[in-house]
C-alpha cells in the first residue's frame, strides 16, 4: 500500500521557520506530482506549493518568497521550508503526490497532515 508519512510541524513564534517533509511509504514506478495544501479548520483546503515541470515550482501569493519546496527523488520525498511564519500560516499542512505503481495505476495520495502553529 503506498502511503505518504509527514513529519516537521510544531509550535513557532512569529518570525521563525519549520521544515516539512514528506515521503512516499512503500513501492512505486513513478511520482507524476507532487504538492503541499493547508487547511484551517472551517476553511477550504489550499494549495501552497507545487512542482510544475522538473524542478519548477510555482507558490500561493501568500506565501510567496518565504516558503521553499524541493525534492529528493533518490528517497523519493518532499520538503517544505518555511520562513519568516505569520499567525495566518496557522494551519494543518498536507503533502500530496500523484503516482504510477508497478501495476501502472495512478494513484493520488495524501500524506496524514501536520499542524503548524504560529503563536508567540
Amino acid at each position: 500500500q503506498v502511503q505518504l508519512v509527514e513529519s516537521g510541524g510544531g509550535l513557532v513564534q512569529p518570525g521563525g521557520s519549520l521544515r516539512l517533509s514528506c515521503a512516499v511509504s512503500g513501492t512505486i514506478f513513478s511520482i507524476n506530482f507532487m504538492g503541499w495544501y493547508r487547511q484551517v479548520p472551517g476553511k477550504e483546503r489550499e494549495l501552497v506549493a507545487t512542482f510544475i515541470s522538473g524542478d519548477s515550482t510555482t507558490y500561493a501569493g501568500p506565501v510567496k518568497g518565504r516558503f521553499t519546496m524541493s525534492r529528493d527523488n533518490a528517497k523519493n520525498a518532499m520538503y517544505l521550508q518555511m520562513n519568516s511564519l505569520k499567525p495566518e500560516d496557522t494551519a494543518v499542512y498536507y503533502c500530496a503526490a500523484q503516482v504510477r505503481d508497478y501495476s501502472w495505476r495512478s494513484l493520488e495520495v495524501w500524506g496524514q497532515g501536520t499542524l503548524v502553529t504560529v503563536s508567540s
